[in-house]
């Protein structure tokens, strides 16, 4: 079939610059003989069973395309009014605005295109070709004619767009899953990067403070101190340290960084006072805890002055170290609640079913969303008599996850989040409120149909109401919503007992 490799004639001529003018497939420069295209129909698999007679109407009634590698098929957007049998080569249809579904593969031997009963109106992405291509193409004016002609076709096709709406489904809803792990994923860096961040800077200080706790010690041992003046330093600390821990029972929180700068300058102006070289270097560290002035005017008496600067610096050393230790334990704790949270969240270890706690569902789901919390104000109205529910555990947090990414997108992460859950008759009802500006009515009954979204181009496939609704059609629930300005409130019922939820 040597026709099918030349392309003279296809164009005009083409600028020097063809990567800014491809090439667009179109007719051979001679047509191909019909036996050879029957020959070449015959080996589309959808076509199995054809008569002779119904293979020569396809190949004399459609329109023979050719082009060479990286050949345009068609444009995004373009009408799409054929059905196309590849016989040779490859197309693949990149979908320049869907996510991260960027690929379709139509291969030699498959019918494609736009089908008889499809409503497919135009083509959702550029199809170019890999490798020579070879087609033929029936225009839709003749399937009420094709299907006359060959009374089979209309079961063959039927069969390839139920294939082709199920395969699509899959796609976007896997797309929608890892769209969805991304932005959690992300989250969760954000939100282990702060206390990894503070464990490992304070482990990279604490080697050399170390060393400066025990130099410190090394000079209050040279000192020569009698075991009088030992006694009574040792009774100050263990006093000292028992009032910090006392005033740190009482306290109603971290000091603000002004409260710490003054207390700094006092500081200074005391050890200043008492002729204590570098104070500067010793204030913030002290400023840091709860250490009072008249501890260390105590501390002062009880020691002579050639031995103050020294004591004073080792407590200052002390304190810093245990700081540093205390920063390294509560950053690694909260790494260790993160973790927890997650195989909380996502049921990790488990059976798939379980009996869930939808107040603790719903606070470990918020957790993956700290980082996005931090201008909106967030409030909690979880009945605590309210039981637990027979559910899939991680397919709920799917849907809380849904729900209040939605919500915090409308607020633009700026306002009220109200979670609220509690017993509605024989059901659990969980209500997901948020001030955003409302869903216009307009759109409002089509905001669970798949693939309707709002966001821009890139930013979601509208599938996440869709598994909403699916998930909670699962456990024989259902979901509805109430929206005005300023108060949106998704609604999710679910029984309670196992039986009525299978």
């Amino acid at each position: 079939m040597a026709t099918v490799n030349s392309y003279e004639g296809l164009l005009p001529a083409q600028p020097l610059n063809q990567a800014e003018q491809p090439v667009m497939a179109g007719p051979p420069a001679q047509p191909t003989p019909l036996p050879e295209i029957i020959a070449a129909l015959r080996t589309v698999t959808q076509l199995d069973g054809l008569t002779e007679e119904e293979y020569t109407w396809l190949a004399t009634h459609g329109n023979e395309r050719v082009g060479p590698d990286r050949a345009i098929l068609f444009r995004d957007n373009d009408p799409a009014k054929n059905m196309n049998f590849i016989l040779r080569g490859e197309v693949q249809v990149r979908r320049r605005h869907a996510g991260n579904v960027a690929l379709f593969i139509g291969r030699a031997g498959s019918m494609t295109g736009k089908l008889p009963f499809s409503r497919m109106k135009n083509y959702g992405g550029e199809g170019f070709a890999v490798g020579p291509v070879w087609s033929i193409d029936i225009p839709d004016t003749l399937f009420p004619e094709m299907l006359a002609a060959i009374p089979s076709m209309a079961q063959r096709c039927v069969s390839i767009l139920l294939d082709r709406v199920r395969e699509v489904t899959r796609i976007e809803q896997q797309s929608e899953k890892l769209n969805a792990l991304g932005k959690l994923a992300a989250n969760l860096a954000h939100e282990l990067n702060n206390p990894a961040s503070a464990a490992q800077r304070s482990a990279a200080s604490l080697f050399g403070e170390l060393r400066e706790y025990g130099e410190q010690k090394y000079r209050l041992g040279n000192l020569c101190l009698s075991e009088q003046e030992i006694a009574a330093y040792r009774a100050w600390v263990q006093n000292a340290r028992a009032r910090m821990s006392a005033f740190c029972g009482h306290s109603q929180g971290p000091q603000s960084p002004l409260a710490i700068a003054d207390r700094e300058e006092a500081l200074v102006r005391w050890l200043e006072a008492h002729n204590i070289q570098q104070p500067w270097t010793i204030a913030p560290a002290l400023s840091e805890t709860n250490l009072a002035i008249d501890l260390l005017d105590e501390l002062a008496t009880i020691t002579r002055p050639e031995v103050l600067p020294v004591a004073v610096a080792t407590v200052a050393s002390s304190l810093r170290v245990e700081r540093m230790a205390e920063t390294v334990v509560d950053s690694t704790v909260r790494i260790f609640d993160l973790i927890s949270a997650i195989k909380d969240y996502s049921y990790m270890d488990q059976a798939p079913i379980q009996d869930v706690d939808l107040a603790q569902s719903l606070e470990n789901t918020l957790i993956m969303f700290n980082s996005r919390l931090r201008n909106v104000k967030v409030e909690l109205d979880f009945d605590p008599e309210l039981p637990p529910v027979s559910a899939y555990g991680s397919e709920l947090n799917q849907v809380w996850t849904a729900l209040i990414e939605n919500a915090l997108e409308s607020m633009n992460d700026m306002g009220t989040l109200r979670l609220i859950t509690h017993l509605n008759g024989s059901m659990a009802l969980v209500e997901v409120w948020d001030s955003g500006p409302g869903i216009d009515p307009k759109i409002r009954s089509r905001i669970f149909e798949p693939f309707f979204t709002t966001k821009a181009p890139g930013r979601g496939l509208g599938l996440g109401l869709d598994a909403v609704q699916r998930i909670v059609s699962k456990h024989s629930g259902f979901v509805t919503v109430e929206s005005k300005p300023g108060a949106t409130c998704f609604q999710v019922r679910l029984p309670l007992d196992r039986a009525g939820a299978y």
